[in-house]
């Protein structure tokens, strides 16, 4: 057996399939979905996926034990042209293959999420879900954005081409681009609720805020926890200050508190908060926040001990946590 399908042992361990049924004469006129239409046998099947084949090919050898599991998943399938992108001038042998094995697994949700879920969820205020890469710290899962006005997109650069391929254990979407490994940076980029933050940290040319948060997970001074407000705490700002934009916030004032929202060396997600109850940590700047379990939220620095709420909790990255707060720290 390993040494006949160890092609198709691979789709199995990569997508947490055992093995392909045979199709029964009964159920071939079925029009919806038979039940041996694995994903695995669908991918094979498909001309226009062949790159993705070749890829969990060469990613055999790296997969993770946690890869033993059942369905149902949905896996967000790169076509051959996605590929051709990801890789330019490159091979498939030129990626290391722990990194190519973890870019794959980034296509896999666990649970079954057909693009009308992804709108329901998305009218309910919800905009990520969990892939089966791992996130910066150990023991999390890479958090993944999807948008669906206008079109169903994936961290901001994946577009579903195809949705709602019909598998027995779970659904496909073919999407036009591969989903890298997402920093906090591109997390704070695909999410349009952060896009006031996303000026703040360009507003200007002396600031690397965006470069410094780039920073692969191990250099210094990543990973970060980084608490995110929103544009709705912007907004807020600005009123308290009685300004209209952004623009109008001393240089020197907004780097300031900039730097209050970032812990660097630390990916601490919600569970941890508790333990940190009460406890002050040193911020980018190397000013101290304090941090509150219960509400969840953060205290600056100065005379202004108002909470500032988390109300987005652990949007894992491949370098750090975002948890977003409806106010700005300061």
């Amino acid at each position: 057996m390993k040494t006949n399908f160890k092609f198709k042992s691979v789709f199995f361990a990569l997508f947490l399939l055992t093995f392909i049924v045979a199709c029964d004469d009964d159920d071939s006129d079925n029009p919806v979905v038979q039940e041996s239409t694995t994903i695995t046998a669908l991918a094979i099947a498909d001309p226009n996926l062949s790159s993705l084949v070749a890829a969990l090919t060469a990613a055999d050898g790296g997969l993770p034990s946690v890869l033993q599991g059942d369905g149902p998943f949905t896996v967000l399938a790169p076509t051959n042209e996605a590929f051709d992108a990801f890789l330019g001038d490159n091979s498939l042998e030129d990626i290391p293959t722990d990194v190519l094995t973890q870019v794959l697994l980034n296509h896999v949700i666990s649970g079954k999420i057909e693009a009308a879920d992804l709108a329901a969820l998305t009218a309910e205020g919800s905009y990520y879900a969990s892939t089966l890469a791992d996130g910066a710290k150990a023991d999390t899962n890479m958090s993944i954005y999807f948008e669906t006005e206008g079109a169903v997109t994936f961290n901001g650069i994946s577009e579903v081409i195809d949705a709602d391929i019909q598998a027995s254990n779970g659904v496909i979407h073919k999407v036009d681009a591969v989903i890298t490994l997402p920093s906090v940076v591109d997390f704070a980029l695909a999410d349009d609720r952060f896009s006031s933050l996303v000026t703040a940290l360009t507003a200007d040319s002396s600031f690397e805020y965006v470069g410094a948060l780039s920073t692969a997970n191990g250099t210094a001074p990543a990973p970060f926890t980084v608490f995110a407000p929103t544009n709705d705490a912007f907004t807020a700002l600005l009123t308290d200050l009685e300004l209209t934009q952004l623009s109008e916030v001393p240089v020197a004032t907004l780097q300031t508190v900039l730097e209050l929202h970032v812990v660097p060396s630390a990916n601490v997600v919600s569970s941890e908060l508790a333990s940190l109850d009460g406890q002050a940590v040193a911020t980018l700047g190397g000013s101290d926040i304090t941090i509150s379990a219960s509400p969840a939220g953060i205290v600056g620095p100065g005379e202004d001990t108002t909470l500032n709420p988390i109300v987005i909790a652990d949007v894992q990255a491949s370098n750090g946590v975002i948890h977003a707060i409806s106010r700005v720290i300061r």
